[in-house]
């Protein structure tokens, strides 16, 4: 791969795509990894799905019409590269034995490792159109328009697919006290 200029970012003209797509990955990976491992099973998967979208990114930066656009490029590449990885699994999981289960492992401030193991096995206990709206909207902080036009259905949709995540979410939570 050769490196090209950047054309039309303020203030980085004179990097490189390479250098750009760098920076970016420095700045941005372990959020997209969070957000990929909140959609599919495990961080092997979220990590592959991360490389694949800043892997997009470079090879089509120079069709990027607005190079400050590239973060939401990446957040809406990862959360589109979970989702069909998740479609591919259901379809797997048709033909296959589950598997006995899974381990997760990760921390966030505030919340002691067991609660945050057993949050994010109740998100991904949902099933599947409530867990992305669940992801989409608490972890990207998008808006019930924009989960819509991501998931291609109604506002009302995504409401109601909201409001049973939450009300699912908050029984498993009430356990906890």
């Amino acid at each position: 791969m050769t490196d090209r200029n950047v054309v039309g970012q303020p203030g980085v003209a004179a990097l490189s795509t390479r250098a750009v797509v760098t920076e970016l990955f420095h700045h941005h990976y372990r959020r997209l990894v969070s957000l990929a491992g909140l959609m599919v099973d495990d961080r092997e998967t979220a990590e592959e799905v991360v490389q694949d979208a800043f892997e997009a990114l470079y090879r089509h930066w120079p069709r990027l019409r607005d190079p400050e656009a590239a973060v939401m490029y990446l957040n809406r590449s990862v959360a589109n590269g979970s989702r069909s990885w998740v479609r591919r699994r259901m379809t797997e999981r048709a033909y296959v034995v589950p598997d006995a289960g899974t381990v997760t492992s990760a921390e966030t401030v505030g919340m002691d490792r067991s609660q945050r193991a057993e949050l994010v096995d109740a998100v991904r206990q949902l099933p599947r159109r409530q867990r992305e709206v669940v992801v989409l909207r608490y972890f990207l902080d998008l808006s019930e328009a924009q989960i819509a036009d991501w998931l291609g259905v109604s506002t009302g949709a995504v409401k109601r697919h909201a409001f049973r995540a939450n009300a699912t979410l908050q029984k498993r939570m009430e356990a906890w006290v």
